[in-house]
């Protein structure tokens, strides 16, 4: 049997709306707009829409309707609601977000939550290697400060540098990676009570919670092993760099 989605984007195709293809396959509308994004599904300009049929009234509101006392015609009456919201974006929204509304005005929610949750989890993934920390020995040196005195005699200049070792670092990562950790989680649970219980995408986000508890777990254990240690040193002299530098190196040597 050929499967639902195959059939479904052929009807996608020629027209027809999500709802309608949800109730002839039997899924729910979120399904459907998944294997929109899944497989690509587009859709030619001009493409035939199936349209309701109403039955052409005679123009003009019956003898004595006042309903459109007080419009002189060609608008709506003062105080009328009608394109409200797309009128106050065009007026203050540049076209490149007006062209993203557009876009998104078929997303559910659900949707929403879901595009959330796989920006957020890029953006973990990308962090870790943004602050990887290659060996216990890598360090980083920044100029914090240059103060220079000029006299008739003399020139000198003074340099303060900030030294960031590799438990500084992963510290700062750790903390960073814990409280994005809880962000995505947040998301995930919000995620599932909306959700219907048929979205494929609830078992891709259960393999992604495994992963969250493990990689968190990781972090807390780390974590405590780096709290005596995780410290930053700001220091103006080579000579004090070197014996903080011995210091740390003979106390992560094995004993």
């Amino acid at each position: 049997m050929t499967d639902k989605y195959i059939q479904a984007e052929k009807d996608y195709v020629k027209g027809m709306k999500y709802k309608d293809i949800a109730e002839k396959y039997g899924v729910s509308l979120n399904t459907v707009k998944s294997w929109k994004k899944r497989y690509g599904w587009t859709r030619e300009k001009g493409a035939h829409k199936e349209k309701s049929v109403h039955t052409k009234n005679k123009r003009g509101a019956p003898v004595g309707n006042i309903n459109a006392k007080g419009n002189k015609g060609g608008a709506a009456p003062k105080g009328n609601q009608n394109a409200v919201t797309h009128g106050f974006f065009s007026k203050y929204l540049p076209q490149e977000s007006l062209d993203i509304l557009e876009e998104i005005q078929e997303h559910s929610p659900v949707d929403m939550l879901w595009d959330q949750i796989m920006i957020q989890y890029a953006a973990i993934i990308r962090a870790q290697k943004i602050m990887f920390v290659e060996s216990k020995d890598e360090m980083i040196k920044e100029i914090k400060k240059t103060k220079s005195d000029i006299g008739e005699n003399y020139e000198t200049n003074e340099e303060e540098w900030e030294f960031q070792f590799a438990w500084d670092r992963q510290a700062t990562f750790l903390n960073a990676q814990s409280r994005a950790m809880s962000e995505l989680r947040s998301l995930i649970k919000q995620f599932n009570e909306l959700a219907h219980e048929d979205d494929e995408r609830r078992l891709k986000l259960e393999q992604m919670q495994l992963n969250i508890d493990k990689t968190k777990a990781k972090i807390k254990e780390i974590t405590n092993e780096s709290n005596q240690d995780d410290r930053t040193i700001i220091i103006n002299n080579e000579d004090e760099m070197r014996r903080i530098l011995n210091e740390r190196n003979q106390d992560n040597r094995p004993d």
